[in-house]
């Protein structure tokens, strides 16, 4: 495409795995058995929540903010991953893939913004647990939750405006089954340092530092866990954190892998990109929802009160 030209006659065309095309009918698979598990999980936090008065706390509000927010990444993917594996339906106009970009970003900034709200919540449990309850309030929250959108949103519109003032002239073959930033600007055959620049703010303003801020928090925790006498009650305030912690690795390693190799495996077999990337999209939304049923007694007994109930075992009408 010519510069000057109309971009919302573009098409796209994304790809599967690379190598493995023969294999696609049997990849899709587990890519639909991940989707699944995502859906049900993450619905299944957030009815439990919904359900329970006792679970009407903090805790549980930022969770359920968690599960939302893994609900729009999993729905993101959704529209052209099947498509891709299953049908081998390529192609993908520009507006469309623009309004993709844009909600995949959009989930991954707020689910980095929403571990660290989590992080906060932690922290002011444990170490200001008399005053946790008049600070974090309902109303509050809720506008941290309000804040988390304007946030990850707002700021990715001088991105989507960037992007549709540019020309595409070279190769319009994308590098996934979906549609990314970094993926799309390497096609431009205009100058992409604004937006490069304006991408790599975005990435420092937010999944820069909200792990910062999330390790100071954690660092202040121990510190005030360190102070408690006692071991029990030591062991009972890192064992609030436990599912917290595990759902900041499962975000954050996949991210810096996928980030290291964007950078430094230039020469790395184009299978490294796919898997990083899908490791790194799939893998919260699937793991989230186990972890916190796992690891957390009252989610895990409302899990389980749900199930009772649906199958009309005896003990139904009891609550968590």
């Amino acid at each position: 495409m010519s510069p000057g030209n109309n971009s919302d006659s573009l098409a796209f065309l994304l790809v599967g795995i690379p190598g493995l095309a023969h294999l696609h009918r049997w990849v899709v698979i587990p890519f639909c058995l991940m989707y699944l598990v995502a859906m049900l999980g993450n619905c299944t936090i957030l009815l439990v929540v919904r359900t329970y008065r006792r679970l009407h706390e903090p805790m549980y509000y930022f969770l359920s903010m968690l599960a939302i927010t893994d609900l729009g990444l999993t729905l993101s993917t959704l529209p052209t991953v099947p498509h891709v594996f299953w049908f081998s339906a390529m192609e993908i106009s520009f507006p469309v893939c623009l309004i993709q970009m844009f909600c995949i970003h959009a989930f991954s900034f707020m689910e980095s913004s929403v571990l660290l709200a989590m992080a906060f919540d932690r922290y002011m449990a444990i170490c200001y647990p008399l005053r946790y309850s008049s600070i974090l309030t309902p109303s509050r929250i809720a506008k941290v939750g309000l804040g988390i959108v304007c946030r990850c949103t707002m700021t990715l519109f001088p991105l989507i405006c960037l992007l549709k003032r540019m020309s595409f002239c070279r190769s319009h073959v994308l590098s996934h089954s979906y549609c990314l930033h970094q993926d799309m600007i390497r096609l431009a055959c205009t100058n992409t340092t604004l937006n490069s620049l304006y991408g790599l703010t975005l990435v420092l303003l937010i999944m820069i530092l909200d792990p910062v801020l999330i390790t100071a928090s954690y660092i202040m925790i121990i510190k005030t866990v360190l102070g408690i006498a006692s071991r029990e009650a030591q062991a009972k305030a890192l064992n609030t954190c436990i599912s917290h912690f595990s759902a900041v690795l499962i975000f954050y390693v996949p991210m810096v892998g996928l980030s290291i190799i964007h950078r430094y495996g230039k020469n790395a077999a184009p299978i490294s990109h796919v898997l990083m990337a899908n490791i790194y999209l799939f893998v919260p939304p699937v793991l989230n929802p186990i972890i916190y049923s796992m690891q957390t007694k009252h989610i895990r007994q409302g899990v389980v009160t749900l199930l009772c109930q649906s199958l009309a075992w005896p003990g139904q009408g009891q609550q968590p």
